[in-house]
């Protein structure tokens, strides 16, 4: 019995010896087997190429709204360029150094067309008062000219910058209205899932006349905060639409370049309370 208690014990002995040595690679319990240590192979190396990056061309970026615009654009990084009559912008502000600038008259000539090149969207804020035919040519003529040749160039959004119906001033100012309506119209067709249409009302904010500073926030930040609020006044006939509320121009820069930017952002117009929805919304 104790030679077989002794011989019991020799055993286990091995048997634990054999399951691990000292350098702490296990070992298989058959003293002629060792198991091999894990190997980890290198992942083969892809070249992958980044994600394409966002150029956004903004008509009249060295105007009121423009230049907003194109601000707001570098903020977020993108690349930012401007088209306009001028091409320079009058800006002394640094970010305006970002920006390339391209001289160009959309009624005239083609070789503006070479400011497309490589662009992914584009934000039109060309308009302007005159005669009646004048203001049809610039509000509706012009953006018709920039939206074909942006289809035609492949480019993915085009938002524009109309105008909010003003009722009565609409008769005033037949052009005006009349050629913001077939840009529009021209714009839903060519762009149909990436076409937005902004219709603010009174834009306010500080703008720049020459080294003149206009602090046009004094008078229209005051009439926001009260007629946003009486959204029903603007269903009276002839009359509401004066019941507009003002837009702060950081707020439709903001919510344009979105436009423009955000693939899931959904095509159609956009009135002014939906550009301060929008705005609210990327303040949180």
């Amino acid at each position: 019995m104790a030679s077989r208690l002794i011989q019991s014990r020799f055993s286990l002995s091995r048997l634990h010896l054999t399951a691990g040595n000292k350098n702490g690679r296990f070992l298989s319990t058959e003293s002629n087997k060792v198991d091999e240590p894990f190997k980890v192979e290198e992942a083969e190396t892809v070249n992958v190429p980044p994600p394409p990056s966002e150029k956004l061309l903004v008509l009249g970026g060295n105007g009121f709204v423009g230049s907003h615009i194109c601000r707001e654009a570098l903020n977020r990084g993108l690349d930012v360029a401007s088209l306009s009559r001028s091409g320079g912008s009058s800006l002394h502000d640094s970010w305006a150094k970002n920006v390339t600038w391209h001289k160009g008259n959309l009624l005239s000539s083609e070789s503006w067309k070479e400011a497309l090149d490589g662009v992914t969207s584009v934000i039109s804020c060309i308009g302007g008062f005159g005669s009646n035919s004048y203001m049809y040519k610039i509000n509706g003529t012009a953006n018709i000219n920039a939206i074909r040749a942006a289809a035609e160039k492949g480019v993915k959004r085009f938002v524009y910058i109309s105008a909010a119906d003003f009722g009565v001033a609409n008769y005033l100012l037949k052009g005006y209205y009349e050629g913001k309506r077939a840009a529009e119209t021209e714009l839903l067709t060519k762009f149909p899932y990436g076409g937005v249409i902004l219709r603010p009302g009174f834009i306010h904010g500080t703008r720049s006349v020459g080294s003149i500073k206009l602090p046009l926030g004094v008078i229209g930040s005051p009439l926001e905060m009260v007629l946003q609020h009486a959204k029903p006044l603007n269903q009276i006939p002839l009359v509401g639409p004066l019941f507009t509320p003002p837009v702060n121009v950081t707020a439709v820069a903001k919510v344009a370049v979105r436009a423009a930017t955000d693939p899931v952002f959904p095509p159609g117009i956009v009135d002014v309370y939906g550009i301060q929805r929008y705005n609210q919304q990327m303040s949180r």
